[in-house]
């Protein structure tokens, strides 16, 4: 198999990284989510830009899902990532979250799933990076997801979609 030189893996990972992108700046334009809508979005809190306060950052020192629904505040979304105020513990915080930071995305009111690998410190740019993704669907293949903030469980129906089923076997 020849070299990809293309990197269509990371060209990949930034176009679906673009549907976060753009949902979120729909909300952001709109100040509310449309129906039933809401997303648990799961990231690195250590990875670089992620900024959250001591105390988060000190609760979950790896990763940390958060879920906008109902109570979010100044929901900015920008090229490279997103900021948003939400509550917990009834304590008000601030987060910014670079989209290339963000491991899942899951929307639960239509099984939508998005996972993404990624490094905590830099990437090793010679392993391609891996992308999941779990599209509405009628089967139930999918596995199970926690959310580590809420301890409640995910799942969704459908099918898995990876990019390692599209690429040539040595």
């Amino acid at each position: 198999m020849g070299q990809d030189h293309i990197r269509y893996d990371i060209l990949a990972q930034d176009a679906l990284r673009g549907v976060i992108r753009k949902v979120l700046a729909e909300v952001a334009a709109t100040g509310h989510l449309p129906g039933d809508h809401h997303f648990f979005i799961t990231f690195l809190t250590g990875a670089p830009g992620v900024r959250v306060s001591q105390h988060l950052r000190a609760k979950y020192p790896e990763q940390m899902t958060i879920v906008v629904q109902h109570q979010f505040w100044d929901l900015k979304v920008s090229e490279t990532g997103f900021e948003i105020g939400l509550s917990f513990s009834d304590t008000p915080e601030k987060l910014v979250i670079p989209f290339n930071a963000i491991r899942g995305f899951y929307d639960p009111s239509v099984n939508f799933e998005l996972e993404f690998d990624v490094a905590a410190g830099e990437e090793d740019e010679s392993e391609p990076a891996e992308i999941t993704a779990y599209p509405v669907g009628e089967t139930d293949d999918a596995p199970e997801a926690s959310a580590e903030k809420t301890g409640e469980e995910q799942k969704s129906g459908g099918s898995v979609v990876s990019l390692d089923s599209f690429r040539k076997k040595n």
